[in-house]
């Protein structure tokens, strides 16, 4: 099955070189912008259709995704699972949290969906509101995979289009800010990359 290379980020203007700050709090010289990725239907509509063949056995009822950088690749997820919704988390005075109406049945089995995985501090939390909710989370997936490891979220099973290694540091060790090179954050949320 398909995937994404490097090349195909960095055509997309989705390769981000500098000094970048992740949600995780960790510095890092490289930052993946999937919304620049995902902002062409087709690769959008492509990704999708390529993590839920990917991950079709776990049988999914519901696709849950984090805001503001999940929701696409999330929503075309469930639009290639066919008859499966889609429901997103967001953050509510800091805590990720199902709003708008999102309902997850006791029971139901959910794929959470991701476009980049780092420390999966932010899956994690999409995970935690699923279980309080009753759900059941059957399968991870993301468009980029930079977290050093295979699975992340074993036992569950989990696939990524790209896998990076991608230096990251602890903000006193880091050689950037050593070096003084101005820190950047782009991202959904003011404080930090969202991933």
């Amino acid at each position: 099955m398909g995937g994404i290379t490097i090349e195909d980020m960095t055509a997309a203007g989705a390769l981000l070189e500098g000094h970048f700050k992740l949600s995780s709090g960790r510095h890092s010289s490289r930052y993946m912008q999937c919304a620049l990725y995902l902002a062409e239907p087709a690769r959008a509509e492509a990704a999708g259709r390529q993590l839920a063949a990917r991950l079709k056995s776990a049988a999914a009822q519901i696709v849950v995704a984090p805001a503001l950088g999940g929701v696409i690749i999330g929503h075309e997820v469930a639009r290639a699972l066919v008859d499966v919704p889609f429901f997103f988390t967001e953050r509510a005075d800091g805590e990720m949290v199902l709003r708008r109406g999102f309902a997850i049945e006791p029971g139901s089995r959910v794929l959470v969906v991701e476009d980049v995985v780092t420390t999966g501090g932010s899956t994690r939390e999409v995970m935690d509101v699923v279980s309080r909710q009753g759900g059941v989370v059957v399968g991870v997936a993301a468009i980029v995979n930079r977290s050093g490891q295979e699975n992340p979220f074993a036992p569950l099973p989990f696939t990524a289009l790209l896998t990076v290694e991608v230096p990251s540091w602890a903000p006193e060790a880091c050689p950037l800010c050593a070096s003084g090179v101005p820190l950047a954050k782009p991202g959904s949320r003011p404080d930090a990359i969202p991933r």
